[in-house]
């Protein structure tokens, strides 16, 4: 496979060519498939599904999707959606990168975008996130909230990418509390981990029994029996991907906003305006890419103090000034 994941850590979009599509060389019928999990996650596919509700109210337009239920309906669902003429066609998740790479290059005309994963084809938009950046901050803000200087982190599905997440947490916490212990867990090895509510409620719950008041998740659906653990146990969550603040008002300390919403729309809105653009895409801090939630329903748990810190923080992540290790650069972690 040409899954060029060296590429996860650069800065820019490359690849410049764009689609006819305005100029009738395909129609127009957008489409999204969602990964495991299913679209009312309340975290990662459920953005994906914000991102197309979204451009479909604003246009008007009408979209196809679908929701797996196992691993094998990537490729055939992806391959059904190309033959019937639907174009754009985005896939959410890395674990549609060998799928993707068998049917962009069976359809060449087609458009194609593929979220947290970068495949090396003509025909295809993809579309990364410095997650670690985003994680960095509610690390900071996990740290100077905990009392107990013991905080926690729950991933989904045993991957890099999802260690690049904590990873990123690490350091943060780090930066605001050098001597601060950070627990983590993961929930499995395969695609259930990521909807595995009882589970992550489980492990966070254990965290919580060592100590930690404060525990952030990467781990879709997986995180709402997390975010519902630290809600019943006097701890407080951080939720992930999606603004999950709502869910436990007063008990989720923030969200780290991952804006797949963003890649979703652009990628129907650029294939409508016909300026599709193939190559691969970073989001990060500096694009709005990613961030932390402050709403009404976390507001009284963040004080002036932190959230200067973190702004502080995020300012000189965009400059450079602060460099925050990306795991998925050489797998490893620093902070640990």
């Amino acid at each position: 496979m040409k899954l060029v994941s060296a590429l996860l850590g650069a800065t820019a979009l490359l690849g410049v060519a764009t689609t006819a599509l305005a100029d009738g060389h395909a129609e127009f019928k957008p489409a999204v498939i969602f990964d495991l999990g299913g679209k009312f996650d309340r975290s990662f596919n459920q953005a994906s599904f914000e991102g197309a509700e979204r451009f479909k109210e604003e246009f008007g337009t009408e979209y196809r999707e679908f929701e797996i239920q196992s691993d094998a309906q990537r490729e055939q669902a992806l391959r059904r959606f190309a033959e019937q003429g639907n174009n754009p066609i985005v896939v959410a998740g890395f674990a549609y990168g060998s799928a993707m790479e068998t049917v962009a290059a069976e359809f060449p005309d087609t458009n194609f975008a593929i979220i947290d994963m970068v495949v090396d084809l003509p025909n295809v938009r993809s579309v990364v996130f410095n997650e670690h950046e985003g994680s960095y901050l509610v690390g900071m803000l996990a740290a100077m909230k905990s009392e107990s200087g013991k905080v926690g982190f729950v991933g989904g599905m045993d991957i890099p990418l999802i260690r690049k997440f904590a990873c990123g947490y690490v350091q943060g916490v780090k930066a605001a509390n050098p001597d601060a212990e950070v627990l983590q867990n993961m929930t499995g090895t395969t695609g259930a981990a990521w909807n595995d509510p009882v589970k992550g409620g489980e492990l966070a719950k254990g965290q919580i029994d060592q100590g930690a008041d404060v525990v952030y998740h990467a781990a879709g659906g997986t995180g709402r029996g997390v975010l519902q653990a630290a809600a019943d146990n006097g701890a407080l969550g951080i939720g992930v991907d999606s603004n999950q603040n709502y869910l436990h008002p007063g008990s989720v300390l923030t969200s780290m906003l991952k804006r797949v919403d963003v890649a979703v729309y652009d990628a129907f809105k650029d294939a409508k305006d016909g300026e599709f653009t193939y190559g691969f895409e970073v989001l990060g801090l500096a694009q709005d890419g990613v961030g932390y939630a402050v709403d009404e329903n976390n507001e009284p748990l963040l004080t002036p103090d932190m959230l200067a810190a973190v702004e502080e923080a995020k300012a000189k992540i965009i400059s450079g000034e602060i460099a925050v290790h990306d795991y998925m650069s050489d797998n490893t972690c620093p902070a640990n």
